[in-house]
């Protein structure tokens, strides 16, 4: 599916994704699709900027995803809705789904999602009667411990009303952070070589030992996420983490369970930090190694819609910065096995020739086109890439059928209690990304928004505690607690509050819950339980959040009046 099919849709359902806040040039497609006369479906706990122009917004509670998508299953089914031919030619597994979904009525459903059984039945019956149909799902469904389980329903409803195979229909899973999709292409997994290529495969280990000129592990490497375990619990020293290399990344920040993932920074033998800013994580690095950023280097990245494109260069960078790739061939080198590259193609050409359904995406290519589309497996200019997947109803499995699954419906791992009677649930917003990296050390931006950022709550919920918009309140989980300004909004339901994770002295994932979806080792950062607290004395809670907050930036050895790195 190509960002551009987005637009030519008959139907939308967005589900936990708002591209307003995420993703600028999705959400102009999805406006530019509404303008053709698209229906949008929007599943969302939040009134967001995506739900206020669509046909349908399903309001459903925190962490009740699979229960409504396996609601729409049975609408769909019940009604006759599904297109059994494409089930019967294309797919298989069917008869052990609709096992599954039988008990999943739009009421039993409107139980768990506090969604109305009769607008589940809508919306199921627009999806399915609306081609074509194309879903797009957000960071709402992956940061569950139901993740995989809630993207393998939305393959359901895309299977069974026949929408694969085809141009505007299909799942579009849209990344959290940019070219995150690339770095899964290129290898970023425990489990996989460049191209998806299974490191427990003999053959294709085989052929990257050859390539590489060294001897390979046949074992699954250890996820980012247990990081923490392997240093802090592990008892094994062989298998015990000591050294811990992190660059791009900012897990001080951007992790769950905050005064776990310090504790474990601190504890790990060795920590490296290569980055292009001082960030959290580097006030527990061993050795800080500087390299460039986007405009001062040049590569491949991949699009949203898998689609490869060169970025280049647009000023040089300050005397003795190396690049990413140039301080990795160089480290290498210094520890025995020698890498050399003279530029990013050269890597790039090796990359490809090692990568069968990437083998066709040239710089030449990438260059005449703008964006190749994986896969690409042909040199030749002719082959152009995919731009849809499933051509035909021909799926990448050994049968070339698409598999049903289903599966049932749990409560997320930690509910709300007396000790802690909300839900807390982390969002993005617009002014900022991500964890401020890069956007945090720009002045204009700062003036626009600064610490300690927001939580939104609902605003009968501000009224019985007496809150108002503004104030710093106290936010509590089982883990820790942060400080942050108290917005009242009629866009979250009572119950429910939302904070963004960038802000160092409101930041959120002090909160949050560090447990995992068992397959995609995803955590939970869209559900736990929390308590929100008013503070009596704000003069001393302002004097108390600009202290915390020039004690970090001193500390990070940025100046708190100017914005840029304090003189050595």
């Amino acid at each position: 599916m190509g960002l551009p099919e987005i637009e030519d849709a008959g139907c939308l359902l967005c589900f936990g994704y708002n591209g307003a806040d995420s993703h600028p040039i999705v959400a102009r497609r999805i406006v530019r699709g509404k303008q053709k006369g698209m229906k949008i479906i929007t599943v969302d706990p939040r009134v967001t900027e995506t739900a206020r122009i669509s046909d349908m917004h399903l309001q459903l509670k925190g962490g009740s995803n699979l229960a409504l998508v396996n609601a729409m299953a049975n609408v769909i089914w019940s009604e006759g809705l599904a297109d059994t031919k494409f089930i019967e030619e294309h797919t298989k597994g069917f008869d052990e789904f609709l096992k599954v979904i039988e008990k999943y009525t739009p009421e039993y459903a409107e139980n768990i999602s506090h969604v109305p059984a009769e607008e589940i039945r809508k919306a199921a019956r627009l999806y399915a009667t609306t081609k074509p149909a194309m879903i797009l799902y957000g960071m709402g469904v992956c940061q569950f411990t139901q993740a995989v389980d809630v993207v393998k329903g939305l393959a359901n409803l895309a299977l069974m009303t026949g929408n694969f195979g085809g141009p505007s229909m299909g799942i579009g899973p849209v990344r959290g952070q940019n070219n995150v999709q690339g770095a899964c292409d290129m290898g970023a997994l425990p489990n996989c070589y460049p191209g998806y290529q299974s490191v427990t495969d003999p053959e294709i280990r085989a052929k990257f030992e050859k390539a590489w000129g060294v001897p390979l592990s046949d074992k699954v490497g250890c996820a980012i996420t247990h990081v923490p375990h392997r240093v802090l619990e592990e008892t094994d020293e062989t298998k015990r983490i000591h050294a811990y290399y992190i660059f791009g990344e900012d897990p001080a920040q951007s992790d769950p369970d905050l005064a776990e993932i310090r504790e474990t920074l601190d504890k790990c033998d060795f920590v490296i930090m290569q980055d292009i800013y001082m960030n959290k994580t580097g006030l527990h690095a061993d050795v800080i190694l500087p390299s460039t950023a986007w405009g001062e280097h040049e590569g491949v990245y991949t699009c949203a819609d898998r689609g490869f494109q060169r970025f280049r260069k647009v000023i040089e960078p300050d005397p003795g910065l190396k690049t990413d790739w140039e301080i990795i061939q160089e480290i290498s080198t210094a520890m025995g096995y020698p890498m050399h590259y003279e530029n990013t193609e050269e890597i790039w050409n090796e990359m490809i020739d090692l990568c069968p359904s990437f083998k066709g995406a040239t710089y030449e290519k990438m260059e005449k086109y703008g964006s190749v589309q994986w896969p690409c497996r042909d040199k030749s200019m002719e082959d152009k890439g995919t731009p849809y997947l499933h051509k035909g109803g021909n799926f990448a499995t050994k049968d070339k059928r698409g598999v049903f699954y289903g599966t049932d419906w749990h409560p997320p791992i930690e509910v709300e209690n007396d000790e802690y009677p909300m839900s807390l649930s982390t969002v993005r917003e617009v002014g900022h990304y991500s964890v401020r990296t890069m956007t945090g050390n720009c002045r204009t931006l700062r003036n626009l928004e600064d610490e300690p950022g927001w939580i939104q709550m609902n605003t009968e919920d501000c009224k019985r505690m007496g809150l108002v918009k503004g104030e710093l309140v106290k936010i509590l989980s089982k883990r820790g607690y942060c400080i942050t300004r108290c917005l009242p909004t009629e866009r979250v339901k009572p119950g429910a509050t939302y904070m963004t994770y960038q802000w160092w002295i409101g930041a959120c994932n002090e909160l949050t819950n560090a447990k995992l979806d068992p397959i995609s080792n995803t955590p939970e950062y869209k559900y736990c339980a929390c308590r929100v607290e008013k503070i009596k004395d704000q003069q001393w809670a302002e004097n108390h959040v600009k202290e915390l907050y020039d004690e970090i930036r001193t500390q990070m050895g940025v100046c708190t009046s100017c914005g840029k790195g304090a003189e050595s």
